[in-house]
């Protein structure tokens, strides 16, 4: 009995944990141009020196088992986000961790606190001009 609470309490934390969720908001700041492939977008730390800016991003993802995963997620969110706005590129703005809230897991008469973090950026959208 002991044995198939443990399993179930696993099963559901790995369920918690597992959930890669990604999401992001967008404002529109400049004219959107017509749809580019995220493949296209290049990222930038220091902008580059002619560019319009097109709109601000922010994405975050939910870290699961690995933090890097977690990272790219969050970069190709903000790269899917400016091609559909028509951006060539995404100026990193900022990036950092956030506590994304804690759950209790119930196991046995015990309740543990199962908490997650997620991994944000902010950037602006913007179409190169000139390099």
């Amino acid at each position: 009995m002991r044995v198939s609470k443990i399993i179930t309490a696993a099963f559901f934390i790995m369920a918690l944990l597992g959930c890669a969720t990604t999401k992001s908001s967008v404002v529109i700041t400049g004219q959107i141009r017509p749809a580019v492939s995220p493949n296209v977008v290049r990222v930038y730390i220091e902008p580059p020196s002619r560019y319009e800016t097109i709109g601000v991003i922010e994405a975050f993802s939910e870290i699961d088992f690995s933090r890097q995963a977690a990272q790219d997620r969050v970069i190709y969110e903000l790269k899917l986000r400016a091609a559909k706005m028509g951006a060539n590129g995404v100026v990193l703005v900022s990036s950092g961790n956030k506590s994304g809230g804690t759950a209790l897991v119930p196991i046995g008469s015990m309740f543990y606190a199962i908490s997650s973090e997620k991994i944000t950026a902010q950037g602006k959208a913007i179409y190169v001009i000139e390099e």
